[in-house]
């Protein structure tokens, strides 16, 4: 089983920067994509980024292209999301996920496994 914990959330002034992290604390998840989603307030569940098995892949969305970074150590178990030039509009929980495919999934019914969520709040 995968059992997947983010933390690095907080708030932060408009133009700053975070880094996600989420830890994998049950089966190895080497070979399954991952990725990380958003949810504002009164909005859907967004996809922000994904990220192959291999890490060769990777996939971001129009609003965070050029701003954030997906990466993953297999070794560690760990999925990043290094997020820079945070602007009021990226406020939301942000949510790791990992699918059993392992290539770049970009549907949140495509993934198998979630974490709890942390807070990014960027004040302008």
């Amino acid at each position: 089983q995968v059992q997947l914990e983010e933390s690095g959330g907080g708030l932060v002034q408009a133009g700053g920067s975070l880094r996600l992290s989420c830890v994998n604390s049950g089966r190895t998840f080497s070979y399954y994509g991952l990725g990380w989603f958003r949810q504002a307030p009164g909005k859907e569940r967004e996809l922000v980024a994904a990220i192959s098995w291999t890490g060769t892949s990777t996939y971001y969305a129009d609003s965070v292209k050029g701003r954030f970074t997906i990466s993953r150590d297999n070794a560690k178990n760990t999925v990043y999301l290094q997020m820079n030039g945070l602007k009021p509009e990226d406020t939301a929980v942000y949510y790791c996920a990992a699918t059993k495919v392992g290539g770049v999934r970009r549907e949140r019914y495509e993934y198998d496994y979630w974490g709890q969520g942390t807070q990014v709040t960027v004040s302008s």
